[in-house]
């Protein structure tokens, strides 16, 4: 048998758990809520880059430490839903018969997409801290590890996370073709970010993948099928 050929399941299985596309639209609504949030208490004033002077990026932290910490529970809470979308995704996988890498793959980079947005969440709230602020290089150096956590190790983490459910979506139609390869032009964008690290105009790409990702998410979750009944259904439809 083609290992990409999903195994039979019981018509009685369920995958269980909470709807993965709940799941991915809290996560969204949280990240949203934080910008807002955010942009609401400093008067419509972005997030400070790392890479402004010293000294603007301290002010900042300083005047608007109210903004920060509510900024950064928003971020926090956005990654439990996250970590329980992976986790919940990679069991429906399973259940629905995949036995390739992709599901694993996918756990692996949600958690560590997860793991990676608290690690920020915990540093931009340590820098709303003004006995933090009042140092000038101890808080230019946290901003840099605050933006690399929850820039570069999340969207790639992300991007993995989608590649591991678009790539069997895409041979097994467990969604619809466009939205399936979606999926897969998001992920490698994603993974393309990583390149930023040396070379700052691929930062472009960290939006992308982070708000790109979390709305294919949303779309995937309400979309991928929840037991192997169902999924014949759509590859029938898809056949038609």
């Amino acid at each position: 048998m083609n290992e990409l050929s999903p195994r039979p399941a019981s018509p009685s299985s369920r995958s269980g758990g909470p709807n993965p596309g709940i799941l991915a639209a809290i996560s969204l609504g949280l990240t949203i809520g934080g910008l807002l949030s955010s942009a609401i208490l400093t008067g419509g004033q972005t997030f400070v880059s790392p890479f402004s002077p010293v000294g603007q990026i301290a002010a900042y932290f300083h005047v608007n430490a109210g903004a920060v910490r509510l900024a950064s529970l928003f971020q926090f809470g956005s990654a439990i839903p996250l970590g329980i979308f992976a986790a919940t995704v990679y069991a429906r996988q399973l259940r629905l018969g995949v036995r390739v890498p992709g599901p694993a793959i996918g756990f692996f980079g949600g958690i560590t997409a997860s793991a990676f947005l608290m690690l920020s969440a915990l540093v931009v709230w340590v820098l709303s801290r003004p006995e933090i602020t009042a140092d000038q290089t101890l808080t230019h150096a946290l901003s840099f590890l605050a933006f690399i956590t929850g820039g570069v190790a999340f969207v790639v983490g992300m991007g993995l996370l989608v590649a591991g459910i678009a790539v069997p979506a895409l041979i097994l139609r467990f969604v619809p073709r466009w939205l399936a390869w979606a999926g897969v032009v998001i992920a490698a964008l994603s993974e393309l970010s990583f390149f930023s690290m040396v070379f700052e105009p691929f930062q472009v790409l960290l939006p992308i993948g982070r708000f790109g990702g979390l709305l294919w998410l949303v779309a995937a979750g309400f979309l991928l099928p929840s037991t192997r009944a169902a999924a014949n259904r759509q590859e029938r439809s898809a056949d038609a």
